[in-house]
């Protein structure tokens, strides 16, 4: 490895740990404020349920691509998931600046269920930051076997994340206010 390189890549972690941890504050701090006597944005989680969805069939997708070769077609629908990433974390906070935390109402084990599913969701979308923004940054640096190495625990992780967003909201659809 090269000095250049070496200052790069010091340079991408730098910024990737900046980020990793500013998003989860920054995400956790605006969740806990509510815009004053705004109007709740309650059309909004069946849209960043449904971003979700799209994410994890692109993530599928993207999947499938490298693995017949079609690097390009891997690298867009990766930019698009990151996109789509950002899309959902902007509507999920606004969703929650405007509205009252919606309580599960289920009863029984499926309460227990929903609750581990959530909670590992949450966790797992907090871990995935960085371990997305690691994996991208290594195409940047053209080291793509780093690359495949941190995709094999970034892309289930992230998948997972991207299917159990849609499990939550179809779980707490019913307890909606509206």
């Amino acid at each position: 490895m090269t000095e250049d390189f070496s200052l790069k890549e010091k340079r991408y972690n730098r910024l990737i740990t900046i980020v990793s941890i500013a998003i989860p504050l920054v995400v956790a701090l605006l969740f806990g404020y509510k815009i004053p006597n705004a109007k709740p944005l309650s059309f909004l989680p069946p849209i960043y349920a449904s971003i979700n969805g799209l994410t994890a069939i692109l993530l599928i997708a993207a999947i499938i691509a490298i693995k017949n070769g079609r690097q390009l077609i891997h690298r867009r629908l990766m930019m698009i998931n990151i996109v789509l990433s950002a899309l959902f974390l902007v509507m999920y906070v606004a969703y929650h600046m405007t509205s009252e935390t919606t309580i599960f109402g289920g009863e029984g084990p499926i309460k227990f269920v929903y609750y581990f599913i959530l909670m590992t969701h949450i966790v797992l979308s907090i871990s995935v930051i960085p371990l997305v923004l690691i994996t991208y940054s290594k195409v940047y640096l053209d080291d793509f076997e780093s690359h495949r190495q941190w995709a094999k625990y970034t892309f289930p992780i992230w998948l997972y994340v991207a299917i159990t967003g849609v499990l939550v909201y179809v779980m707490i659809s019913p307890y909606y206010p509206y």
